[in-house]
């Protein structure tokens, strides 16, 4: 068994009010929770620090929690969400992100099992093979190395790992063959107790280089599984261009 918490912060740089914006007829925060409902969640909680988006939500029918809006990463708001809801230290949560209307709930599952899978991890998150120097070579998609069973063993926005040969001359046309390259899928499966952990662990020094919040986790010791996605997922939204994308797939059924 395990619970979906889906966080939905109404502040956005690039679009404000994103879990509202209307696609298809409906808030994008209802496709989420929607397609998180059609997974084998026992519960599915919005968690969001906003009152239009409680109401939104509650209007709808979705069970949702209002936390408070000074946590400083969207694992702390997790947190407090497991803490309100009662959840107990074994228990498991996937983290689906509010702004990923489309996201596929065999991806959901999938996470939740991997977890279980492996108990000797705290956290259980996805990957793809990546197959394009421009992916690999952009800042913004975050890349992950495994060891032979799969375990993290660091995650980065540089080029990773770097293939001394290949890269000598700087960045080349095509990739290697054979190459382990992946692109990590920010959906993830936790553990209730790590999280009470994690909140109490300061901020390290990896994960304030790259801000990427899973370094803090590897930093302390904690095990991270990365399993290949078991399908592709699409895009989130992050920007209006995104938004208007998705509006047109879903509008196309």
């Amino acid at each position: 068994m395990f619970h979906v918490i889906i966080p939905a912060r109404y502040a956005s740089t690039r679009l404000p009010g994103k879990p509202l914006q209307d696609i298809a007829g409906k808030p994008m925060i209802q496709h989420v929770w929607e397609q998180a409902r059609r997974s084998s969640a026992a519960t599915v909680t919005v968690a969001t620090d906003d009152r239009r988006i409680l109401d939104a939500c509650r209007a709808f029918g979705a069970d949702a929690v209002l936390t408070r809006e000074d946590h400083p990463s969207g694992t702390d708001r997790l947190q407090e969400v497991a803490s309100l809801l009662g959840l107990g230290d074994q228990e498991h949560v996937v983290n689906v992100q509010g702004d990923e209307p489309m996201v596929p709930p065999a991806l959901i599952d999938q996470v939740a099992a991997d977890l279980r899978a492996f108990p000797e991890a705290s956290i259980a998150t996805l990957a793809e093979p990546l197959d394009d120097v421009q992916t690999l070579f952009n800042p913004n998609a975050v890349k992950v190395v495994t060891d032979h069973q799969g375990f993290a063993l660091y995650f980065s926005r540089a080029p990773m790992p770097w293939n001394r040969d290949a890269f000598a001359d700087g960045r080349p046309e095509t990739l290697p063959e054979g190459a382990l390259f992946r692109r990590h899928i920010g959906l993830y499966a936790y553990k209730v107790g790590f999280l009470h952990d994690y909140v109490r662990w300061p901020a390290s020094p990896l994960e304030t280089c790259e801000s990427l919040e899973q370094l803090r986790a590897l930093w302390f010791g904690c095990r991270i599984h990365v399993a290949d996605a078991c399908q592709v997922p699409p895009a989130g939204v992050d920007t209006p261009e995104d938004l208007e994308r998705v509006r047109q797939l879903l509008a196309a059924g």
